[in-house]
């Protein structure tokens, strides 16, 4: 028995809250079991000097952890002289490299992004629970220009879901909790589209090192839960009015 109660495969309670914040071009708050989210889409006309001229867009994140997200206050990055940490840095990129393997970039237009993800209470996973809500909230910012006649043609190629999966005391286990994740022997996270293909993986052995085999059974096991987290994505969006099948590019 997990020491949440779960079944080995399992996901934690997840919900979709799209619309919480009525400020930016869409939102979700994402809620993980104890961790929860709010991502935020904003979206900007034109792009950084370095795409300019090439007539395609970009998607971009930032993340944050609010000062009491665990247990003990921490500083804010980047404020009163911190520079931001590796760790929020390193979070960012996933969450922009994840979102934009499913956006094409030439549809978007010379126009940018920037999904917000600041975690407001953590308990492991919140890389995974962020790429889920701004997938979300992007999905609402592209629906709206979209509407506006803004795009030339839809533009997303697909839906991304991240979640994690690790081995504790020779299980493995989905989604994993803080108390779950900090002594896991491995713990792995994966980004993966609705089609079932990867987009990130990223997985280390905490002590010794693993057969292939337990490594590929987790990615296994993690892909499972993505497809189930898909499907509570698509029910989130099409219960506040954006529809999946329209934001598409054909193939």
């Amino acid at each position: 028995m997990r020491v949440d109660g779960r079944r080995a495969d399992e996901l934690r309670g997840l919900s979709f809250e799209v619309g919480w914040k009525t400020q930016g071009d869409g939102s979700c708050l994402v809620r993980s079991g104890g961790t929860v989210v709010l991502c935020v889409a904003s979206v900007d006309e034109g792009v950084r000097e370095f795409l300019r001229g090439r007539g395609q867009g970009w998607v971009t994140a930032e993340y944050l952890m609010h000062p009491r997200a665990g247990a003990r206050r921490q500083s804010r990055d980047g404020f009163n002289g911190r520079s931001l940490s590796g760790r929020s840095q390193e979070i960012a990129r996933l969450i922009g490299r994840s979102l934009r393997a499913v956006v094409d970039l030439k549809a978007l237009g010379e126009r940018t992004i920037t999904l917000d993800c600041d975690v407001i209470e953590a308990d492991g996973g919140t890389r995974t629970a962020s790429v889920n809500g701004a997938m979300v909230a992007l999905a609402v910012a592209l629906s709206s220009l979209q509407a506006k006649g803004a795009l030339p043609r839809p533009c997303l190629l697909g839906v991304a879901s991240g979640v994690s999966a690790g081995l504790v005391d020779g299980a493995a286990l989905l989604d994993l909790c803080y108390r779950e994740d900090h002594v896991a022997d491995m713990d792995l996270n994966v980004v993966a589209d609705d089609a079932g293909r990867l987009i990130e993986l990223q997985a280390s052995a905490e002590s010794s090192p693993l057969a292939r085999e337990a490594v590929d059974g987790l990615v296994s096991l993690a892909l499972k839960g993505a497809a189930t987290i898909f499907e509570a994505q698509r029910a989130a969006l099409e219960g506040a009015g954006v529809s999946l099948g329209a934001l598409r590019a054909a193939p």
